[in-house]
């Protein structure tokens, strides 16, 4: 739904994108990760037609972004971070607004906005100045409008900044239930979203593609290693020389019943590990395998290039 090859955006003399390509398929959700001036938000102004980049291509759904833009951004809803909301509007006549701008067919407009009214949990105001709604329930008129016109492809830029936590919650549910229907790129302000609504992540850094797999697997490729949390009852010290034996494990560490076991990012010794503990007559009151977190990989990602410059 989404192709991006060779994008580039120089801006004068200061290159804010470099030479990036990435894919998202039909029905994914994809988080597009970067600190601040990475280059996320000139992306996704690329791929909705705000800007034109210097070289490269993209396409929405098939349809050519330079060649072929109007049909392009048919296929896109797009929130921004700041929402063109008109304050002295309603929401139902914002609604009907933003419908006759993406040029809706006049007999499905007043249908559609029930839907989207429904979706988004707006029933109660739909005839509410939006000027006077709070800036949660701003967000999800912004959502309302970026999914009006049925697009394929939704493109969101910090969906949930300055809500409130309970606000939050129901915008990331809301993201999910979209990602039934629609093609979604996401850029979040703060790393725990992504683990709780994306299957993948793409990271960008200073303009370039630095990581692009799901969060399992990056964690793994930048770790070269898994680790696995387990509590046993028995004596400490018998237990992690036990467990060092098995073939595969790299480290152990231990305080008091509660085990650290660091293993090959190609292997998984659990059954051994239950094995062995079983063999030693003690008792396995837990076992979890661990991976680093997103804030971990996001972090070891962008040091690790600053560092390498």
């Amino acid at each position: 739904m989404i192709r991006v090859e060779n994008l580039t955006k120089y801006y004068g003399k200061r290159l804010a994108v470099d030479n990036i390509s990435f894919n998202v398929e039909k029905g994914e959700i994809v988080g597009f990760l970067g600190p601040n001036a990475a280059g996320k938000t000139t992306t996704m102004r690329i791929l909705t037609g705000f800007l034109a980049p210097t070289s490269g291509n993209a396409w929405i759904a098939d349809h050519n972004i330079l060649s072929h833009s109007l049909e392009a951004r048919q296929n896109i809803g797009y929130l921004p971070e700041a929402i063109p909301l008109y304050t002295d509007m309603t929401v139902r006549t914002y609604l009907d607004f933003a419908a006759r701008l993406r040029g809706m067919a006049k007999n499905r407009i007043k249908s559609r906005i029930d839907e989207v009214v429904d979706i988004c949990h707006l029933e109660e105001y739909i005839d509410v100045l939006i000027g006077k709604l709070s800036k949660g329930f701003r967000q999800r008129v912004g959502v309302a409008q970026a999914i009006i016109h049925e697009p394929k492809v939704l493109i969101l830029d910090e969906p949930t900044i300055g809500i409130d936590p309970i606000q939050v919650a129901m915008t990331r549910q809301l993201i999910k239930e979209l990602g039934k229907e629609h093609t979604i790129l996401l850029s979040p302000h703060i790393l725990p979203e992504v683990s709780v609504i994306c299957q993948r992540v793409i990271i960008i850094h200073e303009g370039k593609i630095v990581a692009m797999d799901s969060i399992k697997n990056l964690s793994s490729l930048i770790s070269g290693s898994k680790r696995i949390h387990l509590e046993v009852t028995g004596p400490a010290q018998k237990v992690a020389e036990r467990l060092r034996r098995i073939e595969g494990v790299l480290r152990v560490s231990y305080d008091d019943s509660h085990y650290t076991v660091e293993c090959s990012a190609t292997q998984d010794p659990r059954s051994k590990i239950m094995e062995a503990i079983v063999q030693g007559g003690w008792t396995l009151l837990s076992l979890e395998s661990v991976e680093m977190s997103l804030e971990d990989i996001f972090l070891k990602l962008t040091a690790e290039e600053e560092k390498s410059q």
